[in-house]
């Protein structure tokens, strides 16, 4: 390598460009360290992305190999191309800040990832080790041992701004540039964008307790609007992959689910931001497959049986039914004579199955008993066995019996029969009454709802993949072909006196030659679990149902859950423990975000009553900044002049309509439902005749919601 390092991102030797007003911060007694510390990542960050480069290429070049070989070369390669990607997408502005201990050692700078330069002298601490904890956990009251931390605006590349604080008066000697305004509250008036900004070197101290809580059980991450869940949440995801080895890659690995796609497109460039690329992330409609088109449950009574449990627990008596062994016996012939299956035969065969594993693969295990029965009614000296069973795999009495009683089921078949035979869904869920069984019949079974995914998904644990028996049998019809090819050039080898071949063992050597690229492979199912942690937003929304789907994904039962009682649509009237120990999760803490930091005290104010008249003990937050700008009441007709006279003042930033669905979405304006709103934030809300919202709590939620996605302010249009 040579001694003058390559660089993939150009480095500006002054990394502080801060404006005119801030002149004073520009003194070099107070960022001539910083700058010289910058100028050694830049230097580091260059030599190692050209390290990385060259070993990267290095192991494409190398031989993919076979077996162990090349599934660590593999695995090199997603390491490598995994951290050239965070080192690639971060120049000097992957420092955080810094901070100076209170034991007189040296300054320590915080960063998106952990940086160490040739000597061994470390650039930058890693966010998520313990050795970072004081940089974000530090108060007044609870300096964690800190003398100061300073916080820096990154802008383009370049340090546009910092912010010192001092926790104690020894602070007040080291080089510190005082503000009457935080780094933190600074960051609030920034306008919005189409994405979720990034708020890691911002983390409070009350969030970031959360964040690095233990993983054991379900946390309950409890905070009304403008806290900070989602940026909890995220953020605990990537510190949980670092931190806990058990969450690695490999290992379960962390799921997120978010409410909605728009939230998803919202928030997806959080995590890479952070370091993390491992996390999955889903809703609830992409865990199956039938979720991409499944319509919202019009019929209320509908809805509330399907979010039972005992709905989902249905699935298991309504696959058993198609696991009855035949209650007669059969007489099976065959070339050497009649072989008898009796009655207890069946029962012998169907209770061969291996205990977990799903009906359609199960059905391998009980055709082989079912065969092994008959076969050892035979002496195996007369009769050549692998002859009879070939004979009686194709005896087309005995497959059809067979195939009656322990058939190949969709689950999608087998949730649509539900849906469709009444005499099904009675001996499947007997505790239905007869006018609710009437109520889930449908004419188009297969028109699936929202309310159906938790079965659809149930049932696909239960049976498992029908094609799957049908794959494994073609796999090992490829391998025997591609075993005998190779035995008959082994054979042919050691024929025309190849001496090295006369000593190798000829099923070794044959085996050793299969190639198994001829297989074809299934692509996993990246959501199937099991994962060891699970993290979810909005989760005040789901269903019992619903949280049967989350469950089978989790066996470890460790859980992160992000919500607000008050923001449930259809309410909210149990404490989280109750709602989750009926869910099915016991062992739960929660814990709470009171400061909304989000939402201006002047749009609080008005958005407060109209919670608290439909749930008097909501966990409304208290605002801890104003926007200077009054809630504005107008006319409907008053909307597009609003609109245009807000994009014509703001060079930047995004607006949405809430609860118009005749404008049509353009540049800077979203249009959305309160519901798709969720979660997401906008530096203007223009909310739509809210009276016409439904009534009671769904209504009074609705409203609530869409007046809290303001940062900036909000305008409130009735009437023509």
């Amino acid at each position: 390598m040579s001694d003058s390092p390559p660089s993939s991102r150009p480095f500006d030797a002054a990394a502080f460009h801060l404006p005119a007003r801030l002149a004073a911060k520009s003194d070099p007694v107070l960022i001539g360290g910083d700058e010289q510390h910058f100028a050694a990542i830049a230097d580091t960050l260059a030599r190692s992305i050209a390290g990385l480069e060259q070993r990267l290429g290095e192991l494409r070049r190398r031989p993919a190999g076979h077996g162990q070989a090349g599934v660590e070369r593999d695995i090199e390669i997603h390491r490598v191309s995994a951290r050239l990607r965070v080192l690639r997408r971060f120049g000097v502005d992957a420092c955080l800040g810094r901070m100076v201990p209170a034991d007189g050692s040296d300054l320590v700078y915080i960063g998106r990832f952990g940086l160490t330069d040739a000597a061994g002298r470390r650039l930058l601490v890693d966010w998520r080790t313990p050795a970072a904890g004081p940089f974000f956990s530090a108060t007044h009251a609870h300096p964690s041992g800190l003398v100061s931390r300073r916080r820096y605006r990154w802008t383009g590349g370049h340090v546009t701004d910092y912010w010192d604080e001092v926790f104690t008066a020894e602070g007040l000697d080291h080089n510190a540039a005082l503000d009457d305004q935080s780094a933190f509250i600074a960051s609030l008036g920034a306008s919005r964008s189409p994405r979720m900004r990034d708020v890691l070197g911002t983390i409070q101290s009350d969030q970031d307790a959360i964040i690095r809580a233990g993983s054991r059980g379900a946390l309950v991450v409890d905070g009304g609007p403008g806290t900070g869940k989602t940026v909890v949440a995220l953020h605990r995801a990537a510190y949980l992959v670092y931190s806990d080895p058990r969450f690695g890659e490999g290992r379960g690995g962390v799921l997120f689910v978010g409410p909605s796609p728009a939230y998803l497109s919202y928030v997806e460039d959080v995590l890479p931001s952070l370091g993390e690329e491992s996390v999955q992330t889903c809703t609830l409609r992409d865990l199956v497959a039938e979720g991409a088109t499944a319509e919202p449950e019009a019929d209320p009574v509908v809805a509330r049986l399907k979010a039972d449990a005992r709905m989902v627990d249905a699935i298991e008596p309504a696959v058993r039914l198609y696991e009855e062994p035949p209650e007669e016996g059969l007489v099976v012939e065959t070339p050497w004579g009649e072989l008898w299956l009796a009655p207890q035969d069946w029962a012998e065969a169907f209770a061969s199955a291996e205990a977990g594993l799903p009906h359609n693969e199960a059905r391998d295990q009980v055709w082989e008993t079912v065969l092994d029965i008959l076969t050892d009614q035979v002496d195996g000296e007369e009769v050549p066995l692998h002859q009879l069973r070939r004979a009686l795999a194709r005896n087309e009495e005995l497959t059809r019996t067979f195939g009656r009683a322990w058939p190949l089921v969709e689950a999608s078949v087998l949730v649509s029969d539900l849906w469709s035979v009444p005499a099904y869904l009675r001996r499947s869920a007997p505790w239905l009454e007869p006018d609710e069984i009437e109520a889930l019949q449908r004419t188009d079974a297969a028109a699936w709802t929202t309310a159906d995914l938790p079965l659809l998904d149930a049932a696909r644990r239960r049976l498992g993949d029908p094609g799957a028996s049908r794959r494994r049998r073609e796999r090992d019809a490829k391998l025997a072909q591609e075993r005998e090819y190779m035995a008959q050039v082994v054979d042919r080898l050691k024929e025309a006196g190849d001496e090295m071949l006369q000593w190798l063992d000829g099923d070794d050597l044959r085996n050793s030659l299969v190639d198994e690229s001829v297989l074809d492979v299934v692509d996993p199912d990246l959501l199937a679990g099991p994962f060891a942690h699970v993290i979810v937003d909005e989760a005040q929304e789901l269903t019992d149902a619903e949280w049967r789907m989350l469950l089978a994904r989790c066996p470890s039962r460790s859980f992160t859950v992000v919500g607000d009682r008050a923001q449930a649509r259809h309410g909210f009237h149990e404490s989280w423990q109750e709602r989750l120990e009926h869910a099915g999760l016991t062992e739960v803490a929660v814990s709470s975000l009171t400061i909304n930091y989000r939402t201006p005290s002047e749009v609080m104010a008005e958005a407060e009553p109209v919670i608290r008249a439909a749930i008097p003990d909501a966990n409304v937050p208290t605002s801890i900044r104003s926007s200077g700008v009054p809630v504005r009441h107008g006319a409907v007709a008053e909307r597009d002049a609003i609109l245009a006279e807000w994009l014509d003042a703001h060079g930047e930033g995004v607006a949405c309509v809430i609860g118009d669905p005749s404008l049509a979405p353009q540049e800077r304006v979203r249009t959305l439902t309160p519901e798709l709103a969720k979660g997401l934030e906008f530096d203007l809300v223009v909310l739509v005749e809210p009276s016409a919202f439904a009534e009671g709590i769904e209504g009074a939620v609705d409203r609530y919601v869409a007046m809290t996605r303001a940062t900036e302010r909000l305008v409130v249009l009735e009437g023509s």
